[in-house]
């Protein structure tokens, strides 16, 4: 295949390239069409007593509308793409019903006297602001979500119509916007959009989701592209390389048309490959699993050719909901995945959420907010001390264990104290199921999580009492280097191939197998192409990943050897800076799977 194009008289000499992050493969050129930026923030505007009714009346009206735009939408999905991704927007029409925050826009209207549209921007984006600032990068990226959801409301209040309206349209084009909402992704005609890119946004973002789902190619995290580009420019995107390249030239235009047909052939061997055993070419076997937050997934993690689930999100189960799950409920979604994904293993991660992020059926008292949410009341400390819902949950995993294949992992252990507390809580509960006739597995296996530097300080310690160790990167990077991913400003920080990462995993890696356990990744690190020869060279025996990257991982591994991967380790573990770790590391990817790279 190979591109071609007319140069326009207007464009400027020389290519362009802007950098942001691959989140859909593909390959397309064609002209810009640059969508409006962020909702203007609305001002402050005061209503008389008597006109509060009115606000209140206008803001159901607007909150109704909205929830038939969305019905609309989830409808479209589930009958375009399926039933998985539609689910996207049931979440947002939770967001209607969430009593706390709907209670606390209509005491703003009638407590400080101003319109409904200024009240219900303010209060979503206090609650879109307290989501971002979580840790867990999916929790943070539903920021989106919450923001497209307040959008949509405002603008149904204020009588703005759909911003992104594309019927005018006479051929395809590239979309350029400071972010695209999921509900505008979902709604985007193939026949009118070629690929789109935005300022910001991640690759577990729902609109990244759907967009790999719609098979649209899309970049994102480009920073300044929507001011920096203009309508009617010809641009090249590259949703393989997350690049953005304005005024391609004839030879750009070739090679990325020779790149079109060799990604074509690696699809391909990458569905060969799928149902094969992760195996290096000199014999040692690697297990891949996948990362998944909802029973719905079950089938794509088998598709994929996971080797069971390394991180199944629990915390999902507690969000955009009126009420607690009962155990129950929570049994019977653990039952059904188990099953699902029977005889191969599933690693439940226990309720990881601070408190004060609990939705607010959640009764309880209301301290001072938290100067330092990173460092403060979440995870396991949370779930040891609210008891009623640690006992539910645990309760609810224990049943589910009859598959045989269930297992349970505790988060932010930072020593051994909070790991003993836990694995009793674990064995009282068991008791109370035997004394009440209720059949669970004896022998469940237990982890804990390996994302506090104190904790591989005492991991050997921590080995003794474990069945497995999963270390969470993400985390572990972010409270090791003291940099906050989510923060512009510090972001740079944020180093996986930083000498002394590699030297902590090192040392739980080699406390885990003195003590006969096995270790995994089921951070960002485990999903790169680039960082996994290197975890493998540590020494880790499990990698868990988005289900869309399993294939690319086992690709890779089935054309590595484990001995070039442990020269990589010991080079990396013995480097002074992260250039040299990130360089190698990217030679000898590049060299045994160039076709991932698009070489």
């Amino acid at each position: 295949m190979r591109f071609t194009r007319r140069v326009s008289e207007t464009e400027a000499v020389g290519e362009v390239k802007l950098r942001g992050i691959g989140v859909s493969r593909g390959v397309c050129v064609g002209k810009i069409l640059l969508l409006g930026g962020q909702q203007a923030s609305i001002e402050k505007q005061t209503v008389a007593e008597d006109q509060v009714p009115y606000e209140l009346e206008r803001l159901e009206a607007a909150l109704v509308q909205t929830r038939q735009q969305l019905k609309v939408i989830h409808a479209r999905v589930k009958e375009a793409i399926g039933e998985a991704d539609a689910g996207i927007f049931d979440a947002h029409l939770l967001v209607l019903d969430d009593p706390s925050m709907m209670g606390q826009v209509v005491r703003m209207i009638e407590g400080e006297l101003v319109s409904a549209e200024y009240a219900f921007s303010t209060v979503a984006e206090r609650y879109a602001s307290t989501l971002a600032a979580l840790e867990d990068e999916y929790l943070a990226e539903r920021v989106s979500d919450l923001r497209d959801v307040k959008h949509r409301v405002v603008n149904n209040l204020i009588g703005n119509a759909e911003t992104h309206d594309l019927s005018h349209l006479t051929e395809p084009h590239i979309i350029i916007s400071h972010d695209l909402a999921p509900s505008t992704t979902a709604m985007l005609d193939k026949q009118k959009v070629l690929g789109f890119g935005t300022d910001i946004g991640g690759k577990t973002s729902h609109t990244a989701i759907l967009a790999r789902s719609l098979r649209i190619p899309a970049v994102v995290g480009l920073h300044a592209a929507s001011r920096e580009l203009k309508s009617g420019q010809t641009v090249l995107l590259d949703g393989y390389n997350g690049l953005i390249i304005l005024n391609p030239t004839e030879q750009t235009l070739y090679e990325y048309g020779q790149l079109q047909q060799r990604e074509r052939q690696v699809e391909d061997r990458l569905r060969e490959i799928r149902s094969l055993p992760s195996i290096t070419l000199d014999g040692t076997t690697v297990t891949v699993s996948a990362n998944v937050e909802g029973a719905q997934d079950a089938q794509t993690v088998l598709a994929a050719g996971a080797e069971g689930i390394g991180l199944f999100r629990t915390e999902y189960l507690f969000l955009n909901r009126k009420t607690l799950p009962t155990e129950d409920e929570q049994y019977e979604v653990y039952l059904e995945v188990a099953r699902a994904l029977a005889p191969h293993p599933v690693i439940f991660r226990t309720l990881d959420i601070g408190g004060d992020k609990l939705p607010a059926y959640y009764e309880m008292e209301q301290d001072a907010p938290e100067m330092n949410p990173f460092l403060g009341w979440r995870a396991i400390r949370f779930c040891l001390e609210e008891n009623t819902i640690f006992r539910t949950q645990l309760r609810a995993l224990l049943r589910a264990s009859t598959e045989k294949n269930v297992r349970i992992m505790f988060p932010m252990i930072s020593g051994v104290e909070e790991l003993d507390e836990s694995i009793d809580r674990l064995r009282e509960y068991q008791k109370e199921l035997t004394n009440e006739g209720i059949e669970y597995d004896p022998d469940i296996k237990v982890g804990t999580m390996i994302e506090v530097p104190s904790a591989v300080m005492v991991a050997d310690v921590l080995a003794k009492r474990c069945d497995f160790f999963s270390i969470g990167t993400n985390d572990l990077i972010q409270y090791s280097l003291a940099a906050d991913r989510m923060n512009e400003k510090v972001a740079y920080l944020y180093d996986p191939g930083h000498p002394a990462i590699l030297r902590l995993i090192k040392m739980t890696v080699d406390a885990g197998h003195r003590n006969g356990i096995q270790v995994g990744v089921c951070g960002e690190m485990a999903s790169d192409p680039v960082m996994a020869p290197v975890l493998l060279g540590l020494g880790v025996d499990d990698l868990s990943t988005a289900p869309p990257l399993v294939p690319q991982l086992k690709y890779l591994i089935r054309r590595l050897k484990m001995s070039e991967a442990r020269e990589l380790a010991m080079t990396g573990l013995s480097s002074e800076s992260s250039v040299d770790v990130l360089a190698h590391s990217q030679e000898l990817a590049e060299c045994i799977a160039p076709e991932l790279f698009g070489r």
